[in-house]
Order: C-alpha cells, then sequence, then structure tokens
C-alpha cells in the first residue's frame, strides 16, 4: 500500500514503524504533576500487616444509628431508587434551611439557595469549579485537609498556602492572610475546626478575616464539616458575620457528626448564583447525591441530635486522655478545640514526620499520618485519631512509650 506526500513522492505505508502507543502522553499535564494523597500513600503500607492500631482514620468509629439505617431500608423496600431533583429532596433541602434558621439566624431558600452533594469533597470541588477562572489565586491556610489544594489545581486555579502556627493555636492571623492577598487572589478557605490540627476559630478571631475579605472583595469557602464537634463553646460560623453571608459559601454534611462517611450526603448553602452554578456542574457529573442516602439523611437530622450528642460526649473524653497521654510521654500537643484529631510535636525526636510515623508503624504497628501530608507546616508533626475507643488509645499510647524509649527521646 502507497499514500503521496505533500512533495508529490509515494511512500510504503509497510515500511513505517507504527508509533508506540503511551498512555501517558495523553494524561493531563496539571494530574501528572499532582502528587498522590499523602494519607493514602502511607496507607498503603498499612495494608496486609496484623496487630496495627490505627490512629489514622478520619472517620467516627461508630456505626450510624439503627433507626437512620432503618429509613433507608424502609426507602428501599418502598421502591424509592430513582433519581431526585439534581438539587436533592427537597424535603431535605428545607430541614437544612429550618436547621440554618435555628441554630445560625440564617435565611437560606431551600429552593435555590441549597444543593445536597456526594459528600462534603464534591461540594470542595464543585465550589472552586463553579468560581474559578484559569489563574485565579486561592489563599489555603495549613495545615488543612489535603484535597483543597489538589481542588484548585483541577479547577485551573492557583494555591496560596498560607501557614498558621502551634504558637498562634493554629489559627490564620489577618496580618499572614493580608500578606498572601495579590491582584489575582479571588477566594479564601476556611476549614474550622480543623482537620488536622482540631483548632477552632471564635467570632472575634473571624471577624478580624472579615475585615479583609470585605476589603479585597473575596469570596469564602468555609467548611464546616465538624461544626457539631466543637468542645470549647459554640462553634461560629463565617457566614453569620454582617455582610458575610452572601460572600460564603457554606459547606458541611452528616459524615462527621451523625456517623456516615460511608453514606456521601455533604451540602452547600449559598447565594442562588453560586449555587446555581455548582448545580451546572454537579448536573454534569453527579446528576445527584444517592436517594436512599438523602432519606437517610432527613431522618438523622430529624431525630438523631441525641446520638450526635453522645458521640461528642465519648470524643471529649478521648480527647482529654489521649491529650494527657501524649503530654506525658513529652510529646507537646496542643489543646483541640472542635473535630477528632490530635496534633502532637515529634520535633524533639530528631525525626521527619514521615520517618517518624514509618517507623512507629514498622517497630510497634501503631498508625497515624505524617503531619506534612497537610501542608509544610505541617512538618514536625503526626496527625492522630481519637475515633477510636479508650482501650486502643492506651494501648497505642503504651506502644508510642515503647518506641519513644528505643529511640532515646
Amino acid at each position: 500500500m502507497t499514500r503521496t506526500d505533500k512533495g508529490g513522492k509515494n511512500k510504503n505505508l509497510a515500511m513505517e514503524k507504527p508509533a508506540v502507543w503511551s498512555p501517558e502522553n495523553h494524561l493531563s499535564t496539571t494530574v501528572k504533576e499532582m502528587p498522590p494523597s499523602g494519607i493514602r500513600k502511607f496507607f498503603d503500607i498499612v495494608v496486609g500487616m496484623e496487630d496495627v492500631i490505627s490512629l489514622g482514620v478520619g472517620e467516627p468509629d461508630f456505626p450510624t444509628p439503627w433507626h437512620i439505617r432503618e429509613a433507608c431500608i424502609y426507602s428501599l423496600e418502598c421502591g424509592h431508587t430513582s433519581y431526585t431533583s439534581n438539587k436533592g429532596l427537597i424535603e431535605l433541602r428545607e430541614i437544612l434551611a429550618e436547621s440554618a434558621k435555628e441554630e445560625l439566624e440564617l435565611d437560606y431558600d431551600p429552593e435555590e439557595e441549597i444543593l445536597i452533594t456526594t459528600g462534603v469533597s464534591e461540594a470542595v470541588d464543585l465550589a472552586f469549579r463553579a468560581t474559578l477562572n484559569p489563574g485565579d489565586e486561592v489563599i489555603v491556610p495549613q495545615p488543612c485537609y489535603v484535597a483543597y489544594v489538589p481542588d484548585v489545581l483541577l479547577a485551573g486555579g492557583v494555591p496560596k498556602p498560607v501557614a498558621t502556627r502551634l504558637s498562634e493555636e493554629f489559627k490564620l492571623r489577618p496580618e499572614d492572610f493580608r500578606d498572601a492577598i495579590g491582584e489575582r487572589t479571588k477566594a479564601l478557605v476556611l476549614s474550622y475546626p480543623n482537620n488536622p490540627t482540631g483548632a477552632i476559630m471564635t467570632r472575634e478571631d473571624l471577624e478580624e478575616i472579615a475585615d479583609l475579605v470585605v476589603e479585597n472583595d473575596l469570596l469564602v469557602i468555609s467548611d464546616e464539616v465538624y461544626d457539631k464537634l466543637t468542645y470549647d463553646g459554640k462553634h461560629a460560623s463565617f457566614a453569620q458575620l454582617e455582610g458575610m453571608r452572601d460572600r460564603t459559601v457554606l459547606l458541611n454534611g452528616l459524615s462527621k457528626s451523625c456517623a456516615m462517611t460511608g453514606w456521601r450526603i455533604g451540602y452547600a448553602l449559598g447565594d442562588s448564583a453560586i449555587i446555581g452554578a455548582m448545580t451546572k456542574v454537579h448536573q454534569y457529573t453527579m446528576l445527584c447525591a444517592p436517594t436512599m442516602a438523602q432519606v437517610a439523611a432527613v431522618e438523622a437530622l430529624r431525630r438523631g441530635e441525641s446520638e450526635v450528642k453522645a458521640m461528642k460526649r465519648e470524643y471529649d473524653r478521648r480527647r482529654r486522655l489521649f491529650v494527657s497521654e501524649l503530654e506525658r510521654l513529652g510529646l507537646p500537643c496542643f489543646e483541640p478545640k472542635g473535630a477528632f484529631y490530635a496534633f502532637p510535636s515529634i520535633e524533639g525526636t530528631g525525626l521527619t514526620s514521615e520517618e517518624f510515623a514509618e517507623e512507629l508503624l514498622k517497630e510497634q504497628r501503631v498508625a497515624a499520618v505524617p503531619g506534612n501530608a497537610f501542608g509544610e507546616s505541617g512538618e514536625g508533626f503526626l496527625r492522630c485519631s481519637y475515633a477510636t475507643s479508650r482501650e486502643e488509645i492506651l494501648e497505642a499510647v503504651d506502644r508510642i512509650e515503647r518506641f519513644l524509649a528505643d529511640l532515646g527521646a
């Protein structure tokens, strides 16, 4: 077989070598350059190991309360297995509107200003994709949840990490925030109570940030998934501040508070223009959150408050126990005011965060997450979840004590 090239000469196709197919050549550059989750990368090591005590899993160790599971089962028995509205069951949105009114004194239209998402993780992704143009900058205080920076990049934005410090109780300082704002800055991510540090920001703390948000005409993406797990005072939402309601995309969900991680129910509250834009992306990617999980969420919000409070009381007991034991071992630990993580400093051991976590797992079968998985400012720390039984916490402490003794620390 022959063909004629542009110069009029015949070329024998049989003599040509076919190009070698390389799937990697067809990958997105952004995705190729993106490192894997620091959490998942570390826990790949855990797979197959025996007798491991895990302090690394960021989810409740309680099963979803029975009456919530039962509501889901009944919905399946009734054949409620079709799509819902893209924005989610109207009954669920109405309950969330009622809750926002009662708890935050904020009015949201359930028809236009509330979107049910497939977990809060989807809500975070949608918020960035619906609001960012290529090159827009997003300020991301760190240490923080591992998805924020990658999600900004996937939306075409530019993440600008800002370090928070143990000496400042891991709160975002106004001066650091101000210094990070540039001509292309469009948004700020807030995540309090914080994963991994357990830090919170009070209303007074947030008001200092709000002044700069207005001055620089910024949007705020506020991830408040741990709001029900606040141990020191009452949770303050950025959207509650004067003039901040329409500047804030408030993200939340039921995974942590109601022990419903696998159900994948999150939600976004905000101005109708932003929620409408998020819904457009949601329509083409997820369509709607699982119907039966939304039914379960209705039950959880209507009748699950007592279980939420009971779980919070138990986390609080574990929190105080674990922090006191870490301090006894000589590992300085900021007292977490929210969520269910302790973030002890391991700098005194002379090991990096990854070295400490890997050796602790190898030598004593205790799994925790290196602090640098949550950003550079997490180096020198270890994230330990106390969403596990008190018995396992005490056994983990004993093993950590043996590990430190072997190190001579």
